[in-house]
């Protein structure tokens, strides 16, 4: 049986689609469906069905997806061994949230270029865009924190990420944080009531996530709307710094001007707010040297975080 129908076959199945395995493969969509028809006639049947968007394996494709896939997947780890010896340049494509991948990802990878590895980065803020880049073969690796769902994907738990509400000193002293904190009349949120918020979008998402996991309860968005909408958590924490207002940031961006009193630490709640970092990449690429290595190196580095 061709070798080229069978890892034509095993990327439609990983990908759902005709059209996303091509863009995979670098093939054009009519050739991977003429690829597939072969298949299927030199097998007597059907290996999918064609749905409005996308394919659905059958149970003969899961099946022949299942014997099949690992042995492709070990000889593309030979043809990579045998490309890592002879020192061939790699590019390693990586995308994510801007904030996250400037101050984790990429200090993680960097020594990766002394072992003759290039890098690419495309900050993007929208975990869709970024799964979509994936799955299309622009990026090879992402980070978010969406789960993605399917047969498509590989994710891999990085690490947790603590939010913490902040404020600026002058701020911070007109809060009554025991009322905030403990209770007492019109107790939790109702203590910041007058206090401005700085926010990276105006439907407050992540005060949202941090009114729910410790007042149990939604923002009051009449009397609290941001003052300050700046799609970049290190503008946020500027922001602040200058005076702007409160916001809810993650810990390791914030963490430092924590330490020097720079900003306050409104609350401690005994369960923090946490948020899971992925680090995906498309299902059996990790056959590829390049990119095993590069999860290894996150693994490593998130291990400190």
């Amino acid at each position: 049986m061709d070798l080229a129908l069978l890892r034509t076959f095993v990327a439609v199945h990983r990908a759902g689609s005709f059209t996303r395995a091509a863009a995979l493969l670098g093939l054009s969509q009519p050739a991977v469906t003429s690829q597939i028809r072969t298949l299927e006639r030199q097998l007597g049947r059907p290996l999918f069905l064609r749905r409005a968007r996308g394919v659905t394996p059958t149970a003969v494709g899961d099946e022949l997806a299942h014997k099949a896939a690992p042995h492709l997947d070990a000889l593309l780890r030979i043809t990579e061994a045998e490309r890592d010896a002879a020192g061939t340049l790699r590019t390693l494509h990586v995308a994510g949230p801007p904030e996250f991948l400037c101050l984790r990802v990429l200090p993680a990878l960097a020594p990766l270029v002394g072992r003759g590895h290039t890098l690419r980065s495309t900050l993007q803020t929208g975990a869709e865009a970024a799964l979509d880049g994936l799955a299309a073969g622009h990026h090879d690796l992402v980070v978010t924190t969406a789960q993605p769902r399917g047969g498509l994907f590989t994710a891999t738990a990085l690490c947790d990420e603590e939010h913490v509400l902040v404020a600026a000193p002058y701020w911070a002293a007109l809060v009554d944080t025991d009322r905030l904190r403990h209770g007492g009349p019109a107790p939790g949120p109702a203590a910041l009531d007058g206090i401005p918020l700085v926010e990276v979008h105006e439907s407050l998402p992540l005060v949202t996530r941090y009114w729910a996991a410790v007042f149990d309860t939604a923002p009051d968005t009449k009397s609290m709307a941001a003052t300050v909408v700046a799609p970049d958590l290190r503008a946020v924490l500027e922001c602040v710094l200058a005076g702007a207002g409160l916001a809810v940031l993650p810990r390791y961006l914030c963490q430092e001007a924590l330490d020097r009193g720079r900003i306050v630490a409104l609350m401690e709640p005994p369960v923090p707010p946490l948020r899971t970092w992925f680090l995906v990449v498309r299902t059996g690429s990790l056959s590829l040297t390049h990119l095993s290595r590069a999860r290894d190196r996150l693994l490593e580095a998130a291990s400190r975080w």
